[in-house]
């Protein structure tokens, strides 16, 4: 198929997202979001927009999402998994990194009602209530020392000049 080419409709693609974690010594920035009318928690996370680098969803989430201006300090990793919310496989792409400032008054996403700062030992007493079973994963890859490079995740889309 060449570029030109237009893809089959039965193409397979997973959805395709972003995770943050930021730690400030033994906690880790939290969101609190209602889900299908229920309470869940979840680090900063949500969907890579068209057109976006994944390290910039990573910080346009966690800002949306907390308040939370964040530098990324390293790539955690790709997690791939199926989603019971959604039904379908998941590619996460996963960034640790530090809060530089912090809006209280900015709004949040619809469905977040607060960010939180929880231990480890708290977020995984949530059990069920986590939306998914890869927040502890990635947390876990950065308590056990995994760091890559944020060039390790490549982006051949065009630079934006910063305004």
């Amino acid at each position: 198929m060449t570029q030109t080419d237009a893809p089959a409709e039965n193409v397979w693609c997973p959805r395709v997202t972003v995770a943050c974690v930021v730690a400030a010594g033994d906690r880790y920035l939290m969101v609190e979001e209602e889900v299908f009318g229920e309470l869940a928690y979840n680090q900063p996370a949500g969907h890579l927009d068209p057109g976006e680098t994944l390290q910039a969803a990573a910080v346009r989430e966690a800002l949306e999402e907390t308040g939370h201006t964040v530098v990324l300090d390293a790539f955690l990793g790709v997690w791939q998994w199926t989603s019971h919310e959604h039904g379908e496989q998941v590619l996460r792409f996963a960034f640790s990194g530090h809060s530089v400032a912090h809006d209280a008054a900015r709004g949040l996403d619809t469905g977040i009602r607060r960010a939180l700062w929880l231990r480890r030992d708290e977020i995984e007493a949530l059990g069920a209530r986590l939306r998914s079973p890869l927040i502890l994963d990635a947390i876990d890859a950065w308590l056990d020392g995994r760091r890559y490079p944020l060039d390790a995740v490549a982006s051949l889309l065009p630079q934006v000049p910063a305004v």
